[in-house]
């Protein structure tokens, strides 16, 4: 998978300069962690977002969000968001709200 500059763009914009965030680059695309732990990510299919297992069913019930898959296995409480989803303000502000506040409950790395 090729990267997306321009949704790596919107992520670095949307999270700013918090304590604790990093890059780097995994699964095909561009990484974003916080305290170490994954919180999302951006590559040309999509906004990798982590919600945590339990915590996703509001999302997916969103049109262009899909659980993530590693090539067969279904990651539950990962998911992928279409350009149409993160290209919506307040929904790609939603998301992310809800990462954040599962990966800042998790001890850091």
């Amino acid at each position: 998978m090729a990267r997306d500059p321009g949704l790596e763009e919107l992520l670095r914009e949307e999270l700013g300069d918090r304590p604790g965030l990093s890059e780097k680059s995994m699964f095909g695309g561009r990484a974003f962690l916080l305290n170490g732990n994954l919180l999302c990510g951006a590559r040309s299919d999509g906004m990798l977002i982590r919600l945590g297992k339990g915590n996703d069913d509001w999302a997916l019930a969103l049109p262009g969000v899909i659980r993530m898959l590693m090539g067969e296995r279904v990651m539950h409480g990962w998911l992928r968001a279409s350009a149409e989803a993160y290209g919506d303000d307040a929904l790609r502000r939603r998301l992310l709200d809800a990462a954040l506040a599962y990966v800042e409950s998790l001890p850091g790395k």
